[in-house]
């Protein structure tokens, strides 16, 4: 692939079973309590018309990453392609990542006294293979892919109810859903 990498999460298609989640743990070996790729459920609308969706988040791979900019150990390193990395050993578990980053992406281990995040399974891409999550969805409501590409296709939105306003970190993620909970058309 060639270009900035970004994620697509559909959530017309996703039914909360979090397979996704347990993926990501399993391919990334997180600790107790991590979850590097989390399901949200937003609910509402009005009756009689309620509304629920689901979206698998993870990190955002963003055009200006608040970990990176915020991390004083210098563990945070943006690839050509978009992918944001984190180098373990380079941390130093002041936890600076997890308070900057407005998506919640780092999580703190205690135990290990250090952060961990999604790389976008950066190793299985570079194998030619597709990041776990995106394998382990039983619907396909997750694709990952070039960003300019992902923008071009029918229905797809840059924002969503209930996320924080992506202006400046500019996340690398899009989104096909109900019109309920777009916040642009």
């Amino acid at each position: 692939m060639s270009g900035r990498l970004g994620f697509l999460v559909d959530s017309t298609r996703c039914i909360n079973c979090r397979t996704c989640e347990i993926a990501c743990k399993d391919a990334n070996g997180a600790a107790l309590g991590q979850r590097p790729r989390r399901v949200r459920t937003w609910e509402g609308g009005e009756w009689p018309r309620p509304v629920v969706a689901n979206l698998s988040l993870s990190c955002m791979h963003c055009d200006h990453p608040q970990c990176l900019a915020g991390c004083p150990a210098g563990a945070y390193r943006k690839r050509a392609d978009g992918i944001v990395l984190h180098d373990p050993g380079a941390c130093i578990g002041c936890q600076y990542c997890t308070w900057n980053c407005p998506y919640g992406a780092p999580q703190y281990d205690p135990e290990a006294g250090r952060v961990m995040k999604c790389d976008m399974c950066a190793d299985r891409q570079d194998a030619g293979e597709n990041p776990a999550c995106v394998d382990a969805c039983p619907m396909r409501a997750i694709e990952v892919g070039i960003l300019a590409e992902l923008e071009q296709r029918s229905g797809v939105v840059p924002e969503i109810v209930g996320l924080p306003d992506p202006s400046l970190p500019g996340p690398c993620i899009r989104f096909r859903a109900r019109p309920e909970i777009q916040t642009r058309l």
